[in-house]
């Protein structure tokens, strides 16, 4: 059976947090934010091997502790996402047909049902997928002059999530063109091969860690699985 490997992209600085130290490295109940990502992916039976790319001049990673077991670390991070993941991919070497999970380093609250339910339902895809949430709120296209353009139809429309769960060969050919400004996460590098991922429901609680104010939501919901 295909391995699966899981792989988080944790070269960036998090400019939009506006802290001097990268939000991945920032305190969340009482341990450095990628700890508690890393956790949920390290205790998945169904994963092997969990990789974390870090830039080669990473200042921060050194200076904890991290007792995760499964743990590489892969200093060949890029300027962008899709650039540390293709040269994350290029590290570990994997066998073409190994699953390769994709987990955004800020994504802090995956839960361990919504992880098993991605991999229960790909295992035997034939592309591959991602977790995603459909559109709940009105959505709206704004002018430059910052007031609304048109109403946006969300029917059909989804939140793409992490991880994003595709066969490292596969993957490895998407982001040829790691530094193509269409490729946003792995999902559109497939679609630009001509594939169409499949969409997994994820939770409103697989947020992405952006703005120093989400950092005491996290707290709350780690705080809360913990009681």
């Amino acid at each position: 059976m295909s391995d699966c490997i899981a792989l988080v992209p944790a070269a960036g600085h998090g400019s939009r947090f506006g802290a001097a130290t990268p939000k991945q490295y920032l305190p969340l109940a009482g341990r450095p934010l990628l700890a508690h990502t890393l956790d949920v992916l390290c205790r998945n039976a169904a994963i092997s091997r969990v990789a974390v790319v870090i830039s080669p001049g990473d200042e921060w990673f050194d200076s904890f502790e991290w007792p995760q077991p499964k743990l590489e670390v892969l200093r060949v991070g890029g300027p962008s996402r899709a650039e540390s993941v293709a040269g994350g991919l290029a590290a570990l070497a994997a066998d073409a047909d190994d699953w390769v999970l994709v987990h955004d380093a800020a994504r802090c609250c995956l839960s361990d049902g919504a992880l098993q339910r991605l991999i229960d339902s790909l295992r035997d895809d034939a592309v591959g997928g991602l977790l995603a949430q459909p559109v709940a709120d009105t959505v709206k296209r704004v002018n430059p002059q910052g007031r609304v353009a048109a109403t946006v139809p969300r029917d059909g429309l989804w939140l793409a999530q992490t991880p994003q769960m595709f066969r490292a060969g596969l993957l490895a050919d998407a982001l040829r063109d790691a530094a193509n400004p269409a490729i946003t996460d792995e999902a559109s590098a497939i679609e630009l091969l001509g594939h169409a991922p499949r969409l997994v429901e994820g939770e409103a609680q697989n947020f992405k860690v952006t703005w120093p104010q989400d950092l005491a939501l996290a707290s709350a919901i780690l705080a809360a699985r913990k009681g």
